[in-house]
Parts: C-alpha cells; structure tokens; sequence
C-alpha cells in the first residue's frame, strides 16, 4: 500500500484503523517502515565500559561505551541519582540536532530548553542519554555534524534511522541489566531528532513504558519539503525514500509511524509557530485520529497531544507536564 502525495496534501491525514481492525494494519505499518530502516544489526550480551565518574551536587555522572556487535561502540552519559536505595524508573534522553550530542541534554552546560536528561535525573530517575552518529563524541575526523555520508557508504544496507533505532535498542537493552533499573519502568524523551528518534523506539520496543515526543511529529500531508525524510547533501534519514517521493508516494503517513507505540503511554508536544516543521494543522488532524486508535484500545487516558503557539522548542510549562505525566504513567505501571 502507497499514499499519494498529492492526495495526502488535499485531503490531509486519514483515520486508523480501530479497535480489533488494528493488529493486522498495525503488521503492515511495520512492515514499511522496517523497510525502508534497512537491516537491523543483530544484538546480543550487553557490554559497556565505565570511562570516568564524576561525583555532582545531586547525582553522579558516568561517562560509558556501550559494545555493539559489529565492533563499534554508543558513547553515552549515564546520570545516577544520590540516594539509590530501589530500583527506579529510567529515561532514555534523546538529543536533537545539537553537535554537543548528549551533553546538549544532560549536563548543566546543555542549550536552555534542552536539559531534559538534567532535569530527569534531578527528580530521581536515572537518565541513560547516548551519541546518535554524527553527534558527539561520534564525529569522525573532519566529518560535519549531522552529514550522514561516512555512514552511508559505509553501511548501504541500514539507513541512518535504522542505525540510531539499533544504538537505541542496544541502551535499552543495557539499562534492564543495571541493577538500579525497575525494567518494567524505562522510558524514552526526546525533542526535534530526539522526538521522532522516541517515538521509532517507542513503536519498535515493548520496553518502552511510555514516550514523548517534543517537536518530532510532523506529516507528509502539508509538508513542502518531503525529502528531509530522503536523501539529501546532509543528514539522510531514510535514503530508499528519496526515489519514491520522486514518484510522488509514500510508504506510509507518520501518524502510522507513532501510532505503534499504542497502547502505551505517548504525550506528543507541537508548536503552531515551528519553524521546522510549519504543518502543523494536517499533523493535529493526525494526532486526532490517533487519539481514536486509544480509545479503540481502551486507552484513552495514555495519550496526550499538546498544541501550542511556540516554536520549535520545549519550553519549561511543556516538559514540566512531561516529567508528570511520565511519572503519572509509571506509577500505574506499578
């Protein structure tokens, strides 16, 4: 099944479909979209090595490697809080397209507005936030932040998306292990790239008890700049993308796309004055049909979508409700 873009952009995003409908459309939604990530590394054990500990005010930063089959490594931050005396909840900090990578949202020199990972940890979780390629302590050599060529060539068969989704399994994987993690309350965040990067995990992985998206969600229908999500001189999301949009279709509408996180906990946040990502009015049509996909699945009380008149950011009101209802949702879990 194909979309038409010209028809998405006359008749905006359409409905799910509900209730017992949705495992089989859910199937094929999957389907398309592990399609175009390419061919997931397979995992195994879970290895990291611990580089340096720094002792702060109200939690300890750990500086780590997380081992991946093929050799390489995910360098993160790992954020424990004082005190640790039971499992706790976790969150997985997802950067946006910051070149500083995971200290952009983990440490206190991170962008206003950005310092989610901090924040997270600072009211009692502990906070896993990794490099995605391109970012970080990832660049290699002289490469640009967030210009996917290195990668591209190197590894035709996984798009860059599928590569973050397989470092993102590999952090998840590792914080079910560490004994200061409850398993069944990790969790995953992220604004702009973090966004979108949360909510492919969320809909990837069971493990993921709840998701928010901050600036991340955006449809095809409105959107006059399709191949951001193709191949481009930059950063390439999904290459194999490119030639159909050529062809004036689609795989899917990205409703589909964050919609296979239900029935768990998904809060999406969009501002009307993004700069980004303009169309918003086609994607709260879309928010609105997936909130349908919840009640369908008796779950309307785990979704939130948020609209207001910012612009690409998550203001300090807008992760606050974030963080509560986060806490909200693991305490049901319990």
């Amino acid at each position: 099944m194909v979309y038409q873009l010209e028809q998405l952009h006359a008749d905006g995003p359409g409905p799910l479909a509900l209730g017992d409908r949705w495992p089989a459309e859910r199937a094929r939604i999957r389907t398309a979209l592990d399609n175009l990530l390419g061919q997931l590394p397979t995992r195994g054990s879970v290895s990291y090595e611990t580089e340096e500990v720094r002792h702060l005010d109200d939690h300890d930063q750990h500086r780590i490697r997380i081992g991946t089959e093929d050799g390489g490594t995910v360098p993160a931050l790992l954020l424990m809080p004082h005190g640790l005396e039971i499992p706790r909840s976790a969150m997985l900090a997802l950067h946006p397209t910051n070149p500083d990578g995971k200290a952009s949202v983990a440490t206190a020199e991170g962008k206003d507005n950005r310092r989610y990972g901090l924040e997270l940890v600072q009211r009692g979780h502990v906070v896993l936030a990794p490099d995605t390629i391109t970012a970080g302590d990832r660049l290699v050599g002289d490469d640009k932040p967030f210009h996917t060529q290195r990668h591209d060539q190197l590894h035709p068969e996984l798009s860059a998306m599928g590569q973050m989704l397989s470092d993102h399994l590999h952090c998840v994987d590792l914080l079910t292990t560490l004994p200061q993690v409850d398993p069944t309350r990790i969790g995953a965040i992220g604004h702009s790239l973090g966004g979108y990067n949360a909510f492919l995990l969320g809909g990837a992985d069971e493990r993921i008890a709840v998701t928010v998206a901050s600036c991340g969600f955006a449809t095809f229908a409105g959107d006059t700049k399709s191949h951001r999500w193709g191949k481009r001189d930059w950063f390439s999301h999904f290459p194999a993308l490119s030639p159909m949009i050529d062809d004036g279709v689609v795989p899917f509408e990205w409703h589909e796309v964050a919609a296979l996180v239900a029935p768990r906990p998904f809060l999406n946040w969009m501002g009307a004055g993004d700069q980004v990502f303009g169309n918003w009015q086609p994607s709260v049509q879309a928010m609105v049909h997936v909130g349908e996909l919840y009640a369908s699945l008796g779950a309307a009380d785990r979704f939130e979508s948020w609209l207001g008149h910012g612009g690409h950011d998550f203001p300090t009101l807008v992760r606050e409700a974030a963080y509560t209802f986060c806490e909200r949702m693991f305490d049901g879990a319990e």
